[in-house]
């Protein structure tokens, strides 16, 4: 089986997705040291890690409508804006991951995909197998793409790591957002979502507090039930990444039962 972990920061998580630019950098630096804490317990690690751009890629991006296409100037000067500013974010990952002690390099997605009407056709995965290798953590992050039928548009990181995924075949797909798990409509925790209970939890899942271009909660868990469902032996876990310490215990042993888990049936 795969010793590759997949792990996702919500842009919720890392940034006040109600402001623009608003970076919780306090949260950042934890989680990076997390990472740094679990990297020394265990020094065989190979994490891909994703981030979501929270209020700075899909602020830009709502104010220009990206994800639904770009044409004429002043939507590709938008477009060019939504990257810098879905990069800014990254720089700032990458910078509280280095001062964390862990070695890290944000790959941009925007570099090598190539889309068709929202989907994506190409990706480079050489450079984050090459990352792998070396002992380096792959950063990937929801950015801007070249889109065969839109022109441009935006894709999500989950959309960049799910496709990644059916390349790499990480045996964990970890997501830290800013709740516990899956919570219902009465607020309280699913602990398991399949393709057959996953109908009956969707009406009362909704969106996402603030702006999210690529859509909220509901859109993520379907997408998530897919992939596991796609690629057998995937377990994915959803878990808040607002309790301290929690992050390295669940790279360290990812089957530590908390959150929602996600599995097919």
């Amino acid at each position: 089986m795969s010793d590759l972990i997949f792990l996702k920061l919500g842009g919720s998580l890392l940034t006040d997705k109600t402001g623009t630019e608003a970076l919780r950098a306090d949260t950042l630096q934890r989680l990076a040291a997390e990472i740094a804490a679990a990297r020394a317990a265990d020094p065989q690690l190979r994490l891909v890690l994703g981030h979501g751009s929270g209020s700075f890629g899909h602020v830009a991006g709502a104010r220009h409508g990206t994800r639904a296409g770009v044409v004429g100037p002043a939507q590709w000067a938008g477009f060019a804006e939504v990257a810098d500013a879905a990069a800014r974010l990254n720089r700032h990952v990458i910078a509280a991951l280095l001062a964390a002690g862990v070695p890290a390099v944000g790959l941009p997605p925007s570099a090598s995909a190539l889309v068709s009407d929202g989907y994506i056709r190409e990706l480079a995965v050489a450079p984050i197998q090459a990352a792998l290798a070396a002992g380096v953590t792959p950063v990937v992050f929801g950015d801007v793409a070249f889109d065969a039928a839109r022109g441009g548009t935006i894709i999500s990181t989950e959309e960049v790591m799910d496709y990644l995924a059916a390349r790499l075949r990480p045996a964990w797909f970890l997501l830290a957002g800013e709740t516990e798990g899956v919570l219902d409509g009465e607020g309280n925790l699913i602990p398991l979502i399949t393709a057959s209970n996953l109908p009956s939890y969707l009406p009362a899942l909704g969106g996402s507090r603030g702006t999210d271009v690529t859509g909220g909660m509901a859109a993520k868990v379907a997408a998530m039930v897919a992939l596991v469902e796609a690629n057998p032996g995937l377990a994915i876990r959803i878990f808040s990444g607002l309790i301290p310490g929690l992050l390295t215990r669940l790279l360290v042993d990812p089957g530590l039962a908390v959150g929602t888990r996600l599995a097919a049936g």
